[in-house]
Formats: C-alpha cells, structure tokens, sequence
C-alpha cells in the first residue's frame, strides 16, 4: 500500500510499505479521507519519536470496512467507519471519576489514534470492544465525517467550561481549532467572540465562523486592544489556542476578574510558562488545562460534524492526495488553509 512514513523532522516519504494484516478479531479499513491536523504537523516537522523511525501518523480517519477477521461480527465489509482515536478501558480511577480522556491503562488508550496516512489501516477486536468507531450514513462525505475528530476535542473544551450567552470570548490563534471554536461558540450562544492571531489572512478567514471582532497581535498590542474592547474588563474567558508559551503568558492579563483561562494548544514538552501569579491570585482567575474528549463528547461532536447546519464546506479549504502531504503542511502553517484533508487513493 501506499503511505506517508516519517523518516525524521521535516522528511516525510510517500513509499509503498505492506498492507496491514488483518486481526483475528477485527478489521482493515480503506482509507478515503484523513484529516492533517494541527498535532500532525507538529509531529512531522519534530523529532517527535526521538529517532524511532520510520513512523506513519495520521488520526483523523475515515474510510469503508474493506476485510474483517473471522472472528469479527460486528461490522461487515462495505461499511463506512469513523474511527475515533481515543480508546478508554472505564475501570482505571480517571476513566470512573469522569476524564476518561486521561485513561491511565496504556495499553487500551494505544489501541488506534494514528497510521492514517495510508491508504489501509488495521482496527484490532479490542478498540471494537471498548468503543469510539461510528458509522457514518451513506449521504455524507467522507471529507465532512473526517472533521468530527477535531471537532471533538473543541465541543468538550467548550462544554466543560460552559461557553454560552452573554460570554464574551477571546480564542488566541486562528488556525482550525481557533475557527471551529468560535463556530461552535456562536452555537453555543456566545454574545460576543475577539480573536487574535499573527496573521492577516487567517483572521480574515476567521470571520467567517461567527467572529466579531479581528485583531493583529503583531499589529496592537493585544492586551490592550482587548481591555478596550471589554470596556476595561476583560474578557468572560479566554481560549490560548496556540501552541505558543506567549499566548498563555498574555491571556491572563485579557481576562476578567473572576474569569476563565484555558490552555487548550499544547506547548512543546517540558516548556515553561511564565506567568504573573500575584494577578491570577488577586483577581481570582480560574485557569484549566484541556485535553480530549470522552465518548458521549466524541459522539456528539461527529453527530455535529456530518449533520446539514454545520458548514463543512468553510472549514474544508483544500483536498489533496496523499502525495501531496507536505504540500499540505505548507499550506497549513502559512495560514492559506484552514482544513487540509488528504486523499490516500487520488492521484
């Protein structure tokens, strides 16, 4: 088959490699479309596996049932799968006290969550077992399910931090993430959402998914423009959606006495943030790190995903076949896209 391996930072190789053998107890699925995310980048351009290569990411999948395992009875050949890469046991102390997304049992939350850059991928019995694989209906894309995946983690953020009317809502980067967040933060009844980023293009594509008011960082002082626009308030909460130490730095000082802060873009591993504790103590800040989702969270956000209200066609500004994976991420890191999805079988 043919697939996008890893071989280092920034050397990623479209190569033909063997097609996974099917498990006993489970099933191939053929991948149609695969969403290039943000932590993929990432990934790709880092010595992300510490010289452990070659490796295949890619988790955000989707794709037709295409051989299953004689001992495999629920699916069959021809069905059309989401594949949830999140994987909980429910037993471990933080799948039972409500985060799930912090299943403590490695060896269940390693069951899928990557080798979608190909065109085949092997789902073993046991993450059929324990969940997070949807059925996507026959009239909806493959390219609109695949955004359920990152569209997951962002309803969870704003569900668990209760985003709703009368917020006003700052999201610090206007990448995916940032634009699904403030659609889903209009939805969500949000009276007012202020997003800052870096880059011109970005923020003018921003402005299609519910932002009401743009700001340049690099332009205004974002502090300052924001305390202006809250009339020296502050914001109800504040999203850093950035994988920037910088942006969590500055939004304790965007939001309001009493407020929220979430950390919600993951900063390189073992960074340190600097921040002023004597405000955040003062001012009664609250600060939450969020990451995941749990499975009625990831059900509910691919419901959303493939229904007819969400605008898919937005987000979704380039399809690419697999080949051109490096394009991709060019395309992405500029800002020129919001959602690249790739296509293992095109051309």
């Amino acid at each position: 088959m043919k697939a996008a391996l890893m071989y280092g930072p920034n050397d990623i190789r479209i190569e033909e490699t063997e097609k996974p053998k099917c498990p006993q107890d489970g099933l191939i699925i053929k991948i149609m479309s695969v969403g290039l995310c943000g932590s993929d980048i990432r990934n790709l351009t880092t010595d992300s596996r510490k010289g452990n290569y070659p490796f295949i990411y890619g988790h955000e999948i989707v794709g037709y049932v295409d051989e299953i395992g004689p001992d495999q009875t629920k699916y069959k050949v021809g069905d059309r799968l989401f594949l949830f890469p999140g994987t909980y046991c429910m037993e471990c102390d933080e799948c039972i006290s409500g985060h799930s997304e912090n299943c403590s049992n490695k060896e269940v939350s390693s069951l899928a969550g990557t080798g979608g850059f190909a065109q085949y991928v092997a789902v073993k019995g046991e993450k059929i077992r324990r969940g997070g694989i949807y059925e996507i209906p026959e009239d909806v894309s493959f390219d609109a399910a695949s955004l359920g995946e990152p569209l997951t983690s962002v309803f969870a953020c704003l569900e668990n931090v209760k985003v709703g009317y009368p917020d006003t809502l700052v999201i610090i980067g206007a990448g995916p993430i940032g634009c699904f967040m403030a659609q889903l933060a209009k939805f969500r009844g949000a009276q007012k959402v202020i997003m800052l980023d870096l880059n011109d293009s970005r923020l003018e594509m921003a402005k299609k998914f519910g932002v009401d008011i743009t700001v340049n960082s690099s332009k205004k002082d974002p502090i300052e423009a924001v305390k202006k626009l809250t009339d020296g308030k502050g914001a109800d909460k504040v999203i850093s959606a950035t994988p920037v130490n910088a942006t969590q730095t500055q939004s304790i000082h965007m939001v309001k006495k009493g407020g929220l802060v979430v950390f919600f873009g993951g900063v390189p591993k073992g960074s340190m943030t600097e921040l002023d504790c004597n405000l955040i103590h003062y001012n009664n800040i609250w600060i939450k790190g969020h990451f995941g989702a749990s499975y009625s969270q990831s059900k509910r956000a691919f419901q959303l995903a493939i229904s007819p209200t969400f605008p898919t066609e937005k987000f979704i500004t380039h399809i690419l076949p697999l080949d051109k994976i490096n394009e991709g991420i060019t395309l992405t890191r500029t800002g020129e896209a919001i959602k690249v999805v790739l296509h293992p079988w095109d051309e």
